[in-house]
């Protein structure tokens, strides 16, 4: 019987744990890798259920890129061809999903991998997670958003030096620049993403959303209209809480913190 291409758990309510299945060709993404991963991502953001999404890889590494030796062989086509239509467009569909998404990387991210990584919200990495942008030495023009998102995680300066060269950035260089969360040793990888992704599902519901887009869309925006979209919103938001559930929450926050 053939693996399927994309391992998905359900096992834990509210959160959807999606696994990257070519561990014999470092996950690269194939048009059947890819058009399940849109497919099954969007399945978790068409559930009002699923409340945080978990992406990892199998084997020794998470993501290498497009396959391009497929590519190569002509089986699929770069900008207008397979490749470039929405249902083969995995970060398209990272970016409909509404809630908190983390990323478990266990190994290499590389180029297209480097960028399913970088539409995570949250990155944990073990200590041979490893990222590169390889499209200057392919030939391949980005359309993930590498270009842009590197940038504004890093710096300018720093991001062209990582795409200019095509040379490795360490999980422990990765962190101290800040587009990890902080690196963990390889066996607690996926249990601190699966401890966090818990985090997260502890709080109230709603505010997983409203909280992820005040912050990507006020990120777009220049400060003073940023500000401004949090007040708007905010206000939106809070005319529906009522008094008493925030006391209710004021207690169990309290009780969690004297826990801890």
């Amino acid at each position: 019987m053939t693996e399927p291409v994309v391992l998905v758990d359900r096992a834990t309510p509210g959160l959807v744990v999606l696994t990257l299945n070519r561990p014999e060709a470092m996950n690269a993404l194939s048009v059947a890798l890819m058009a399940e991963l849109t497919r099954q991502i969007d399945a978790a953001a068409a559930d009002a259920s699923v409340r945080v999404l978990l992406l990892a890889g199998a084997g020794r590494a998470f993501c290498a890129g497009l396959d391009l030796k497929e590519i190569g062989a002509g089986r699929s086509r770069l900008g207008g061809g397979e490749l470039g239509v929405a249902e083969h467009d995995p970060v398209a569909a990272l970016e409909r999903f509404d809630g908190p998404i983390i990323g478990a990387i266990q190994g290499a991210a590389v180029t297209g991998g480097f960028e399913l990584a970088l539409a995570c919200d949250v990155l944990l990495a073990s200590p041979a997670a490893r990222f590169a942008d390889t499209h200057a030495r392919i030939g391949i023009a980005p359309g993930w958003g590498l270009s842009q998102k590197l940038s504004r995680a890093i710096g300018p300066y720093r991001a062209r030096e990582v795409s200019f060269t095509g040379n490795w950035v360490s999980a422990e260089q990765a962190a101290a620049w800040g587009f990890v969360n902080r690196v963990v040793p390889a066996e607690q990888l996926m249990p601190q993403a699966r401890a966090l992704a818990a985090d997260m599902l502890s709080t109230v519901p709603e505010m997983l959303r409203h909280y992820k887009a005040v912050i990507r869309d006020g990120y777009a925006l220049p400060y003073g209209e940023a500000m401004q979209l949090e007040r708007q919103r905010g206000r939106t938001h809070n005319a529906r809480v009522a008094a008493d559930a925030v006391e209710s929450r004021r207690e169990a926050v309290r009780e969690r913190n004297r826990g801890g």
